[in-house]
């Protein structure tokens, strides 16, 4: 079966149209909206779980900055690197887990804050090989990785990241007030913002929901004493991007989920691509559209390596800015040459990511309850696209079970080797592994096998 195009609106500018600045601004800011607390969100529960409060700013700068390079780089395509459309770069959800599993076991071992970036920035470094190798495999690497495996992945990481952003509402890990009747109030008090505005027919509103749910609890902390603002007078004017300023560092227990995420999102960045070509109008199938996925997953990669680098956590390709293509019907990668501008000079001052900082978890909490609840939800939709017999279902509850019960009772693996442990402690990995390691070992039924064979055959073409 083919694809279809999507009944969309007509586009206002095709893929090679050049706007008029003003209109292409515009469009710009919309998808920078639309995109931005996704950028920042990640390097501020990073931050605050592995207690790398001094160098938020200085984090948050780095990760806009980054956005910005690879969202140019994607748009503008040079040497074959990137897809040559909008494709905005943004730290992605999906590494958090391993980041952060990479950032504890660091710390459990005494590190400080700077030996926990050299190790999360060094194996993120190496990671992004493996995406920019198997940018040159899309087609034979979706025999492997179906979107059976991915659904099951991506849902992994929504549920065991859930934790994360229930531990913020209740006032963060380890807080002297956690779990009292203010903080549950606040994150409840967003929570509650952000669903009605997503309610909403206004397509703005919605476009803002997270946006405008973090300032209006904010707002509420302030009133109710969570939230004294802290002084911002001391930090310099610019954040000068600065290579490996943590040192550099590497650990194979600490890469290989990392490495596995990569291969996950290279997935996730080929669906995201093929979105937006049918958006854009592009090709779904032949020559051109095999190009740019390799392109697009290739470009992935470059910004991931560039973002490990400065000190930004992995990139991918921000699926919600295929939403704001839709939404203005401007569909011209020229677009992307401004957003990319506007997130690196957002990146170039310190003080927005200072400000940033200050947000109250359980406010903070309260957003990413919904987010991380998307990611699983995402997961459930891809599931749901898949066919589910009786194979594909002993594979979800084998994985879920496994994933999900290694997190759930993290002592399980305390006698084993502590490569074991740093490894299989994690939902994502434990369970993802099972997954790819059913796939390929249960055999598969005819019926299905002939059901995906159209796809398969389209993208090795």
């Amino acid at each position: 079966m083919q694809p279809q195009m999507p009944d969309t609106q007509d586009l206002i500018y095709g893929l090679n149209d050049r706007p008029r600045p003003a209109p292409a601004l515009l469009a710009a800011v919309q998808h920078v909206l639309a995109a931005f607390v996704g950028i920042i969100t990640p390097p501020l529960i990073i931050g605050s779980a592995l207690g790398l409060g001094a160098y938020l700013p200085y984090l948050i700068s780095m990760a806009l900055m980054v956005s910005g390079v690879g969202t140019f780089i994607q748009a503008r395509r040079p040497l074959g690197i990137g897809a040559g459309m909008i494709c905005l770069q943004g730290t992605s959800f999906a590494f958090l887990g391993a980041v952060l599993s990479a950032g504890f076991m660091v710390k459990q071992r005494g590190g400080t804050p700077e030996d926990i970036m050299a190790m999360v920035f060094g194996v993120c470094f190496f990671g992004a090989l493996v995406q920019i190798v198997l940018s040159r495999f899309i087609g034979q690497l979706r025999r492997v990785i179906t979107p059976l495996i991915t659904g099951i992945v991506i849902t992994l990481i929504g549920v065991s990241l859930i934790k994360v952003g229930v531990t913020d509402l209740g006032g963060g890990f380890n807080a002297p007030d956690f779990g009292e009747p203010t903080n549950l109030a606040l994150g409840a008090f967003v929570l509650l913002v952000i669903i009605l505005l997503n309610r909403s027919r206004t397509p703005w509103l919605r476009l803002s929901a997270i946006i405008i749910g973090l300032a209006v609890g904010s707002i509420a902390a302030w009133f109710s004493g969570k939230l004294t603002p802290h002084s911002i007078h001391d930090l310099p004017l610019i954040s000068a991007p600065m290579p490996f300023r943590f040192g550099f560092q590497f650990d194979w227990a600490a890469f290989l989920p990392v490495a596995l995420i990569y291969l996950i999102s290279s997935i996730e960045t080929v669906g995201d691509l093929t979105a937006n070509c049918m958006l854009s109008r592009e090709p779904i199938q032949g020559p051109s559209y095999i190009a740019r996925l390799k392109g697009g997953v290739l470009g992935d990669g470059v910004s991931c390596m560039i973002a490990a680098t400065f000190s930004a956590f992995p990139n991918t390709t921000f699926a919600q800015n295929n939403g704001v293509i839709q939404l203005t019907g401007v569909a011209s990668r020229y677009v992307g040459l401004y957003i990319g501008a506007l997130l690196f000079l957002l990146g170039l001052f310190p003080v927005i990511g200072a400000i940033l900082q200050q947000i109250p978890k359980p406010v903070l909490g309260g957003a990413t309850l919904v987010m991380f609840g998307s990611v699983a939800a995402a997961g459930v939709r891809i599931l749901a696209q898949s066919t589910l017999d009786r194979r594909s279902m002993l594979i979800i509850a084998t994985s879920f079970g496994v994933g999900l019960g290694i997190a759930a009772q993290p002592t399980l693996l305390h006698h084993l080797p502590q490569w074991v442990q740093n490894l299989f402690d994690s939902a994502i990995t434990s369970g993802g592994l099972t997954a790819i390691l059913m796939c390929l070992l249960l055999p598969e039924s005819t019926v299905s096998a002939a059901e995906k064979k159209p796809e398969i055959e389209a993208l090795d073409h």
